[in-house]
Order: structure tokens, then C-alpha cells, then sequence
């Protein structure tokens, strides 16, 4: 979007408050015996994680005995569990601003977000600002409560507040629980409310799974019925899961596979292959880490992004490094064949004449191409779709590789020629390096 001449902010909430993080924090005091990310030479959101799946653990083995015991439904054996009804209440005091509550929530909440920032760091993700959801939710309950009094919404005997969407073709959605504590929707109601505050943004694009399609139907209703006039006009930029060959992740029962171990993964994966003969064999030792990292990230996020970003997809590490084919590698590997011949050009090259070189069939097809770039950038914002400039830029450097195996550059006799050839690539060469560098991966000048 900035690329298309768009002033863009990038925002990210965190959902730092809610009965997920009170399940963490119930476990942690159980069963945690006084651990810390140091203590346990952990990442903090690794080590926070590891006590959302143990509440999930004692829950399940909790709700299994009531069943057994006294003879539950699995709907009424949840319902009274005692470990739930625990998680719940220390929810309650954390809205009632319980000191005791809050002093843990920060602490185990400043773990997870320096755990974060750690991957975030390392993935070259960054915000411009982030939202906590212990600040937007408060904003949302009173919108909430003002939507109440004006008769937009409903209560019920239990003292639950809901919302009535039939008449849209939808059901009837919770705004708030029985005991007054709030739900996801509650607090997006409230950041949606603070993002056209802070900024002055024409149009919101959620960058949020296709799991939460429902939702954001229903978010955009509410925030229509509340009178924000760009309530209808939020865009849901639903994307598709990404599943790996072992099939779906789940948070609870700890089969999420975690992006530092994915990260980890894939650089192991581009040093097995750089030790192949022949790969890397330009690089100096200093240098060597520092390009398998960019091999490794860069075939990661290639790889997902050269997807249409709405379809659910499977992710194979081994697939995406190989250096032949649509892949990260083979972008990467094309620039830095291409500095390679430009370090290797000795004479002064830039400053030659070329105007009256008429260029063969290939090399006309790649000026085509690199014409392209520009549209190709305009319909990826357009289509809000990373695949289009994922693609545009395999099918460049395809390209010129065809080009490179059938016409000599450096040993070409005349001047001229060679340097237009030498121009042509420095051209490919940046064109790669800034579309590549839109989808957020680094290009090593030896490979």
C-alpha cells in the first residue's frame, strides 16, 4: 500500500486481557512453583504458552472425572468445573482492578511481550503502534452500554447484553457476559473506535484469518448501528490458514507449531543445503550465517506469500528452499548470480552510450517486463494481494536466467552490447531487490 503512494499505519492488537490469559495465570500459580523465563531459560511467550495447554490439560482431565463420577453431559460437566469457575472469577477481580490480579497480569504479560518482540525483531515485522486490550475494552463497554440505552441492544434476565441481528440475516451476539465482563467483540468495538481517533485514516483493513469471517460481518454491522459512518466501510482482509504436513495446529492442546521454532527450522534446513557442492561457495565465512538466514526467512515468507493470501495453504519447509523452481532461493540466488557479473565488469560500463543498441527478442521481453513492475504493484494494493508481486518477480527472474544461459555478457566482443547487457541486469538486479523487498526479504549479494 505504501508502494502505491498510500500513508500507511500499522497497528496491531494485543489481546493482553481476557479468560485466555486468566487460564495462564491460574496455571502459572498452581502449578508453576515460582518459574520465570530466566529460571527456566525459556522465551517468555513460550514459557506463558506452555501454561495455557496445562490449564487445558487439568480442564479436560477435570471435566473426563465429572462425567465418570456423576454421570455429566460433557455441555453440563463444563459448566461445573471448578478450574473454569476459578478462571472466570479471577477475570471478575481483574475488571473490578483487583491489585493482587493486575500485579501478576503485568508480570507474566511483560514476559510475553519480550518474547514477542524478540520474534517480531527477527521475522523485520514492526508497528507503528500497538493496542492493548486492557485499554480499548473499557471504550467498547461504553459504547456498549450507550448502544443499550438507546435500544440498539438487549438484555437478558441474567443480565447479559446482546445484540439483535436477525433482521440482517444474522443471529443474536453477545456484547457482554452476565456478570459484565466483556467479549472479544466488546473490545473491537472500542480499538475500531480509537483507530479513527488517533489517525486520520480513510479506510481500516483487518489483516485477521478467514476463521473470524463471522465476526468481522458482525463487527462492522455494530459499529454501523453505533453510528460510526465507516462501520460499513472496514475491510475483513481474510486470510487462508497455513497448515503444515502434520496436519492443523491448536494453542490449547499445544500442537501449534511456534514461529522461532519454524524460523530455527528453516535456517537449519538452508545450511544442509548450502552444503551441497557448489552452493555458497562465493560467500565468505563471516558472511555465511547472515545469508543462510536470509535464505532460510526468505523462503518462508515466499513461500506463503506467492499464494493468493485468501486460500488456505500447505506449507512444506523442504519445498520452499529448493533453489530451482518458484521459490525464495531461486529470487535470491538470480541477484546474486547478477551481482556476481556486475563485480566481476571492469570497465566503466554505467557511463557508456547504449542508445543506439537494438535490443534481440529476449532482451526486448525482459524491458517489457521490468515495464510491468509498476502496474504489477498498483493491482497487489489494489487486490490487497503479496501474490501478485511474489510471482511478477519469479517470472523476471525466469526470465533473465533464460537470458543469462543464452547470451554471454562479460565476454561479449563489443563494447556496447556488453554494456547494454551489464545496464539490462543492474536494472533486473534492483527490480528483484525492490519487489522482493516489498514481501519483506532480504536479497545476499553472494549466494
Amino acid at each position: 500500500m505504501k508502494a502505491c503512494g498510500y500513508k500507511v499505519v500499522k497497528t496491531n492488537i494485543v489481546n493482553d486481557r481476557g479468560i485466555h490469559i486468566c487460564k495462564s495465570m491460574l496455571a502459572w500459580q498452581k502449578w508453576g512453583n515460582g518459574v520465570t523465563p530466566e529460571t527456566a531459560g525459556k522465551k517468555g511467550d513460550h514459557l506463558i504458552g506452555d501454561f495455557y495447554v496445562e490449564f487445558d490439560k487439568h480442564y479436560k482431565a477435570e471435566v473426563k472425572e465429572l462425567m465418570e463420577t456423576k454421570g455429566l453431559s460433557q455441555e453440563d460437566a463444563e459448566k461445573q468445573s471448578p478450574l473454569m469457575a476459578e478462571a472466570h472469577a479471577m477475570l471478575k477481580r481483574w475488571e473490578d482492578g483487583d491489585e493482587d490480579v493486575r500485579a501478576l497480569w503485568r508480570t507474566m504479560n511483560e514476559w510475553v511481550y519480550a518474547g514477542f518482540d524478540e520474534t517480531y525483531k527477527r521475522l523485520g515485522v514492526d508497528f507503528d503502534k500497538i493496542y492493548y486490550e486492557s485499554n480499548t475494552y473499557l471504550e467498547g463497554k461504553e459504547k456498549v452500554t450507550e448502544g443499550l440505552e438507546k435500544g440498539l441492544f438487549y438484555r437478558k434476565e441474567d443480565n447479559s447484553v446482546w445484540a439483535d441481528l436477525t433482521p440482517d440475516g444474522l443471529d443474536h451476539k453477545l456484547l457482554l457476559r452476565s456478570d459484565g465482563t466483556s467479549v472479544y467483540m466488546t473490545q473491537d468495538i472500542g480499538t475500531a473506535k480509537l483507530r479513527y481517533q488517533d489517525y486520520p485514516i480513510d479506510h481500516m483493513i483487518y489483516v485477521v484469518g478467514n476463521e473470524q469471517n463471522y465476526h468481522f460481518q458482525v463487527l462492522s454491522l455494530l459499529l454501523d448501528k453505533l453510528g460510526f459512518k465507516w462501520g460499513k466501510d472496514l475491510i475483513h482482509f481474510s486470510y487462508g490458514m497455513v497448515e503444515l504436513p502434520n496436519g492443523k495446529m491448536k494453542s490449547r492442546e499445544g500442537t501449534v507449531v511456534d514461529a522461532d521454532d519454524l524460523m530455527d527450522e528453516m535456517i537449519a534446513t538452508a545450511r544442509k543445503m548450502s552444503e551441497e557442492p557448489g552452493r555458497l561457495q562465493g560467500v565468505p565465512a563471516e558472511e555465511r550465517d547472515d545469508v543462510l538466514r536470509m535464505i532460510g526467512l526468505g523462503a518462508l515468507k515466499y513461500f506463503i506469500l506467492k499464494v493468493d493470501p485468501r486460500k488456505n495453504m500447505l506449507f512444506n519447509p523442504q519445498e520452499s528452499i529448493d533453489f530451482n523452481g518458484n521459490t525464495g532461493p531461486f529470487i535470491q540466488y538470480t541477484y546474486a548470480r547478477i551481482q556476481s557479473v556486475l563485480r566481476k565488469a571492469e570497465d566503466d560500463w554505467a557511463a557508456t552510450d547504449i542508445s543506439n543498441v537494438a535490443p534481440n527478442d529476449k532482451e526486448t521481453a525482459i524491458i517489457q517486463r521490468l515495464s510491468d513492475f509498476a502496474g504489477a504493484v498498483l493491482d497487489a494494493g489494489r487486490n490487497y494481494s503479496p501474490a501478485l508481486i511474489a510471482n511478477y518477480v519469479y517470472e523476471l527472474a525466469k526470465e533473465y536466467n533464460q537470458f543469462y544461459h543464452d547470451y554471454s555478457i562479460l565476454k561479449e566482443e563489443d563494447a556496447t552490447l556488453r554494456a547494454f547487457r551489464l545496464r539490462l541486469s543492474a536494472t533486473v538486479g534492483d527490480i528483484i531487490c525492490r519487489g522482493i523487498g516489498l514481501l519483506g526479504i532480504e536479497v545476499p549479494s553472494r549466494m
